[in-house]
């Protein structure tokens, strides 16, 4: 018993200085991965008297379904406990190293810096645990559904909760940048910037859930005005600090070592397209404002077809420097290197709500047929990549080897 507690508890501890906030995006990347097999039980597993799968329409489905459907929904549900737990984890180990460097003069050097945006890192994961929290309650939990109107209110004020942390984080750092002019341009040759972006349309995310779910016109309209709020202050924010990082990348070259906010985009925009759809079916079901399906086509499509644009473009670069066979594949270690994955969850996620909101609800192809599944496929090897890397990151930055010192781990 104690093998099996070290193994599963046996992280780097007591990191003090040498912990980066920046550590905090293994815990979203579980998150995120737990959430993608949700969404594979959500468009796969019928659930009319619902907008989501839920706990009773799993056990519905598997009364009747063939053996081969029933190994593979027990293994989705395997899935999103096996990603829920290591969040869980990474989440309580994060947030008591975070505390050991707070009292650090590492943090307070780190505050007055452009790396004082990996500070959002922990109110994106507080949102990222909420979702995850939420799947768990809808998979799990028999006739949760039932009160679910009840719970609206509670996860509108998380939500809340956490983007009111998430701003002052942004505009602690921020707000002294544009005051004292003390931003470094020169230094700001990446995305990493879109770190308080992400955050910001992870809480709109959130917000907007309940606009999709909920019967009560009062919980849509708070859901559908938080979720714009937070919207509104990603899109401002997201035009200005893409600008900077572009100018910074076009005058200095990429910094090699953040190569991967290059995908940053990419969750971005997964999470403002999700937002946006939760916030269309709240205004049809609760204010009688009704789409087409051709619309959800075109607004998956288009975001979809931005993604693999961004995707193209971060490789392209990526692979000419060589990130991946140095800091993936390679000696060097970086915690920087978990933003590897969250552009694999975001780019799969999507492709399932292009799939099925855009092709099979248009009628462009049908659902269970062969063309379905095709269209499904390179999504899932997504996935499936984005697994493996976060396994061997997990190996190199959280179970470094016994004789490597901290310093030499995060160098």
């Amino acid at each position: 018993m104690q093998q099996v507690m070290t193994r599963w508890f046996g992280l780097r501890r007591n990191l003090g200085a040498h912990y980066s906030p920046l550590f905090f995006l293994a815990a979203l990347g579980n998150g995120g991965m737990a959430v993608a097999f949700f969404i594979w039980l959500n468009f796969l597993i019928p659930h009319p008297k619902t907008p989501i799968v839920t706990f009773d329409s799993i056990a519905s489905w598997l009364s009747s379904a063939s053996p081969l459907s029933y190994v593979l929904t027990l293994g989705a549900m395997a899935g999103i406990i096996i990603f829920a737990l290591r969040h869980l984890r990474s989440l309580i180990w994060n947030l008591r190293e975070y505390a050991q460097f707070r009292r650090t003069s590492a943090y307070a050097a780190l505050r007055e810096t452009n790396a004082a945006v990996s500070l959002m890192g922990l109110p994106l994961t507080l949102a990222m645990t909420v979702n995850v929290l939420f799947v768990l309650g809808a998979v799990f939990v028999p006739g949760l559904w039932s009160i679910v109107e009840y719970l609206f209110p509670f996860s509108l004020s998380a939500f809340f909760a956490i983007g009111a942390l998430a701003l002052s984080t942004f505009l602690s750092f921020f707000g002294r940048a544009l005051a004292s002019g003390h931003f470094d341009c020169t230094r700001n040759n990446h995305l990493s910037q879109l770190q308080a972006v992400m955050t910001f349309t992870m809480v709109a995310v959130g917000l907007a859930a309940p606009a999709a779910m909920s019967q009560n016109r009062i919980t849509i309209a708070v859901s559908i005005l938080g979720a714009i709020f937070f919207l509104s202050a990603a899109a401002l924010m997201g035009v200005v600090l893409l600008v900077l990082g572009f100018r910074g990348m076009l005058a200095q070259g990429l910094a090699v070592e953040a190569g991967p906010s290059l995908w940053t985009l990419i969750p971005i925009l997964t999470l403002a397209g999700i937002a946006l759809v939760r916030i269309i079916h709240g205004l049809h079901h609760g204010f009688e404002a009704h789409s087409e399906p051709a619309a959800m086509f075109v607004l998956t499509g288009s975001i979809l077809a931005l993604q693999l644009l961004v995707g193209l473009i971060g490789y392209a670069v990526l692979r000419q420097v060589g990130y991946f066979r140095t800091y993936l594949w390679g000696p060097a270690h970086s915690p920087g290197s978990y933003a590897l994955i969250c552009p694999a969850v975001a780019l799969f996620v999507f492709g399932m709500f292009f799939v099925h909101l855009g092709l099979v609800q248009t009628g462009l192809i049908a659902k269970y047929s062969p063309a379905h599944y095709l269209a499904i496929a390179p999504f899932a090897a997504v996935q499936l990549l984005g697994i493996v890397a976060m396994l061997r990151l997990d190996g190199k930055l959280l179970r470094p080897r016994q004789n490597a010192s901290p310093d030499a781990a995060l160098a």
